[in-house]
């Protein structure tokens, strides 16, 4: 296979043996503002072509010296309809119990394990039936399934497991560090509780469509002694994210866009939430393993799509043409079999 890509790391190399290359609300200071234009400023600098994935040595992943500071939970969370910045009638906004759009009036509610983010929250009449795929993973079944045996038999597809995934994503996250991220799709939350631990994250937003998931999600944390002060669960759907525009450092999605109803959407969203300089990364599979097959996916996918609501994926080009759509630039991936890492940049 053509060399298209970069490499990350050396041993990214041993694992993966073909790689490739506001609306401001209205009490934030004009300070503050004035802090996050430079931030942003800087960290756009900092993801430049001369610090690239690839370039980063293995000791830079470690925790930072100084952990940043908690960012505050429910400041980062917006409508999914306005995108406004949503507020609480509680002096403390980290301790309500609802929050309210300041625009349109909808209010979203705390379900205690999560936050519940979604459009149709709230409808007693309305309901639209989603793809297989997305109800298949709202069941309790597959919920409680997911950490106990399902998503361990990804390493049949040339996933390198938990732990090697997790220092991957990290290497190319490691320009976002010190701001927010977004798990999207965040299952059960392995990788949430990653972020979560190694501290390198003000605030870690869990973020999925599954309610159950998102139940089980907080069970491992109680379970596991994990401090919620840099966490927050939110149901959300991916091509809706509530959140303001760029707003977010970064934006993780294992093992999920291929379950997205549609990538096109959910990517596009993705950008809008980015700020510039903010960087997305995502795996999946890609189906050109077998090149016998590709001519035959090519006309049997669309139907695959409608049925199961899974989307099929035939090259790392697809991949990168979809995020160059959506104004996400240098794409950076590494494979292995089926297994796919990738990551894209906000244009700034």
């Amino acid at each position: 296979m053509a060399a298209l890509g970069t490499a990350i790391t050396p041993a990214a190399a041993t694992t993966a043996p073909c790689c490739y290359n506001r609306h401001p609300r209205s009490h934030i200071t004009a300070r503050r503002n004035r802090v996050a234009s430079a931030r942003r400023l800087d960290l756009c600098a900092s993801s430049s072509p001369a610090v690239t994935a690839p370039d980063i040595p293995d000791e830079a992943l470690v925790e930072p010296l100084v952990a940043p500071a908690p960012e505050t939970k429910l400041r980062k969370l917006a409508c999914p309809i306005c995108y406004y910045p949503l507020a609480s009638s509680s002096d403390q906004l980290d301790d309500a119990t609802s929050l309210e759009c300041p625009t349109c009036k909808k209010c979203y509610p705390n379900k205690q394990d999560y936050w519940d983010l979604t459009v149709s929250v709230g409808s007693t009449e309305y309901s639209e039936s989603m793809p297989v795929a997305t109800e298949l993973f709202r069941t309790p079944l597959v919920s409680f399934l997911y950490e106990r045996g399902w998503r361990q038999n990804f390493i049949w597809g040339g996933f390198p497991g938990l732990e090697r995934e997790f220092e991957m994503a990290k290497t190319y996250l490691k320009p976002t560090i010190g701001g927010t991220i977004v798990d999207a799709s965040c299952g059960s939350g392995l990788f949430s509780r990653l972020f979560i631990k190694s501290g390198l994250y003000s605030l870690v937003v869990a973020l999925d469509f599954s309610e159950n998931m998102l139940k089980q999600c907080n069970q491992y944390i109680k379970q596991e002694n994990i401090s919620d002060e840099r966490l927050v669960l939110v149901r959300a759907d991916i091509s809706r994210l509530p959140f303001v525009s760029g707003s977010i450092d970064a934006l993780h999605a294992g093992a999920a866009i291929h379950c997205w109803p549609s990538p096109a959407c959910a990517v596009a969203d993705i950008s809008r939430v980015l700020r510039p300089g903010g960087i997305f990364v995502a795996s999946t599979f890609v189906a050109d393993v077998i090149p016998p097959a590709i001519p035959v996916l090519k006309i049997v996918r669309p139907y695959i799509s409608q049925i199961t609501g899974n989307n099929t994926f035939l090259s790392e080009v697809e991949l990168e043409d979809l995020c160059k759509a959506c104004g996400l630039v240098d794409f950076k991936f590494v494979r292995s079999g089926f297994y796919i890492m990738f990551s894209a940049t906000k244009a700034c």
